[in-house]
């Protein structure tokens, strides 16, 4: 069983209603068994939404929202999918502020990329789960 962000299989639940399709990720899954997690989606977040970035321990939308109660029930959701199903990999969608596994936004909302980690993959990570983004796949 392998975890895959939905926004990389095509699921429509990126902040803005689009998704991240990725070909290559949909080759590597084709014959395997794998379900599509969106954290920001099972934490109770609306799509579309404000674009939402880290800033200190807070995850804080464009328009000054804080939304950190929704991305921690959202990776809670998913970590107990990962506790009941336990995959063997988990393919997260890069710069993500839940799913990010080495960059992230720095929370100006300008672009601005850092080394972190999303939420959802850091609590992924703390329980022993192997995280890849897919541009390491």
């Amino acid at each position: 069983m392998i975890f895959v962000s939905a926004c990389l299989v095509g699921e429509p639940c990126k902040y803005n209603g689009g998704h991240n399709r990725n070909e290559k990720v949909l080759a590597f899954l084709a014959d395997k068994e794998y379900l599509s997690v969106c954290p920001e989606a099972l934490g109770g977040l609306p799509i579309p939404r404000d674009p939402v970035e880290k800033k200190g321990e807070r995850y804080i939308s464009r328009d000054g929202e804080d939304h950190t109660a929704a991305f921690q029930k959202g990776a809670q959701a998913v970590l107990d999918l990962a506790l009941h199903h336990r995959p063997t990999l988990v393919i997260l969608k890069e710069r993500s502020p839940s799913c990010g596994s080495k960059q992230i936004y720095d929370g100006s909302f300008s672009g601005k990329r850092i080394e972190g980690m999303g939420y959802t993959a850091a609590l992924l990570r703390q329980h022993g789960f192997r995280i890849i983004s897919e541009e390491e796949l």
